[in-house]
C-alpha cells in the first residue's frame, strides 16, 4: 500500500506521528489510520464541527451515513477502532473530556453461509486420483485420498486431522493428538478447548485409511519410523494444517471442480449433507463438537437455501413474470 499524503489537520498529523514513531506501529497500518482519519476529518466537516468538537450524537451520524453508502459492519467497525484510538489520544492530550466513539457500535452484519460441496462434487473429490508427478510418489494419492475421506466422512476440523496418530498413546493424548481405531469404527479426536469426542468412520473412509496404512510405512523415512503422525509429509514429519490446505486446493483444481476446495469446506458439506439427510440437529451438533447448538444451527439455513434453489429451478410458480 501507496504511503497515504499527511491530513491537513494539525491534530491528525501529530496523532500519526504518535503512533508511527511512539507506538512504532507498521507503515501499512499508519497508512490504514490516515485513510481512516481522513474519512473522519471529512465528515466533520461536512457536519461544521471541528475534530476536538464532535460529540456522541456526531458520530453515530457518521455511521448512519456509512451505512447508507453500503459500507458493511465489519469495515465500519474498523474505522471506528480508528477513531476511537484517535480521540483516546486527545483525552490524554487533555484536548477532550470525553470519548465521543465510546460505546459507538458499528451496525451488525449477516454472517455469511459457509460453503459446502453438492453431493456430486463432494463424491467426485473423494474418487479423483490425479496422476503422480512422480511414481515414486504415489503414496501421496493414498494418504491424501484419505485426508479427504475423514475430512468429509466424519467433518474434523484440520488441527484435529492433523493431530491424528496412527495408535493410540498416552503421552500423546496429554499432548491432545487423537487416533484412528479401525476395529471398532471410530475416530477419536481432540476439539476446541481440549474437549475430546469420538465420530464413527464411515465406510469409504475406513477403507482409504486401511490402504493408506501400509504405504505409510514405506513412506516413511528410516530416521522416521517412530514417528506416530497418522498423515506425514515427504520428510516424516507432521503436516502442518497449511500443507493439507494446499493439497487439497491441488486436488481439488486436478478433480476440475469450480472453487478450490479447503478443509473447512469439507467439513460443512458433511454437516450439510449429513442434516440434509436425517434432519437431526442435535446429532449434528454432537458430531461436529459444536458447544451451543446455535453453531450448528447455520446448517439448517443451507438446507433452506438448498430447497429454495431447488423450487426456485424447478416450480412452475416460482418465478414471477
Amino acid at each position: 500500500m501507496e504511503q497515504a499524503p499527511p491530513p491537513a489537520d494539525p491534530l491528525l498529523r501529530r496523532y500519526l506521528d504518535h503512533v508511527r514513531f511512539e507506538k512504532r506501529l507498521a507503515e501499512r497500518t499508519v497508512a490504514l489510520y490516515t485513510l481512516d482519519l481522513d474519512k473522519l476529518a471529512s465528515a466533520c466537516a461536512g457536519a461544521g464541527v471541528a475534530l476536538a468538537e464532535a460529540r456522541h450524537h456526531h458520530i453515530r451520524r457518521f455511521v448512519a451515513q456509512m451505512h447508507g453508502a453500503g459500507r458493511s459492519g465489519r469495515g465500519i467497525a474498523l474505522i471506528l477502532s480508528g477513531w476511537r484510538g484517535f480521540y483516546a489520544w486527545l483525552g490524554q492530550q487533555g484536548l477532550i473530556a470525553q470519548n465521543p466513539v465510546q460505546n459507538v457500535r458499528a451496525p451488525k452484519s449477516p454472517k455469511p453461509l459457509p460453503k459446502a460441496l453438492g453431493v456430486d462434487d463432494a463424491m467426485h473429490l473423494a474418487e479423483h486420483a490425479p496422476e503422480p508427478a512422480d511414481p515414486e510418489h504415489a503414496w501421496l494419492d493414498a494418504r491424501d485420498g484419505a485426508m479427504v475421506e475423514l475430512f468429509y466422512g466424519c467433518g474434523l476440523r484440520v488441527g484435529e486431522l492433523v493431530g491424528l496418530d496412527a495408535a493410540p498413546c498416552a503421552a500423546a493424548q496429554q499432548a491432545g493428538h487423537g487416533w484412528i481405531d479401525l476395529q471398532d469404527g471410530m475416530v477419536h479426536v481432540c476439539g476446541k478447548g481440549r474437549k475430546w469426542r469420538s465420530v464413527p468412520i464411515s465406510g469409504k473412509a475406513a477403507e482409504a485409511i486401511a490402504a493408506w496404512l501400509p504405504q505409510r510405512l514405506l513412506a516413511l523415512p528410516a530416521e522416521a519410523l517412530g514417528q506416530p503422525a497418522l498423515f506425514p509429509g515427504r520428510r516424516g514429519t507432521r503436516l502442518t494444517a497449511q500443507a493439507v490446505w494446499q493439497r487439497l486446493r491441488q486436488r481439488s483444481q486436478a478433480a476440475g471442480l469450480a472453487a478450490p476446495v479447503h478443509p473447512h469446506m469439507l467439513r460443512h458439506s458433511y454437516a450439510s449433507h449429513l442434516l440434509q439427510s436425517s434432519g437431526d440437529l442435535r446429532a449434528v451438533q454432537e458430531l461436529l463438537g459444536h458447544a451451543s447448538i446455535t453453531t450448528t444451527q447455520v446448517y439448517t439455513r443451507l438446507d433452506f437455501q438448498h430447497l429454495a434453489q431447488v423450487y426456485d429451478a424447478a416450480h412452475p410458480r416460482a418465478r414471477r413474470k
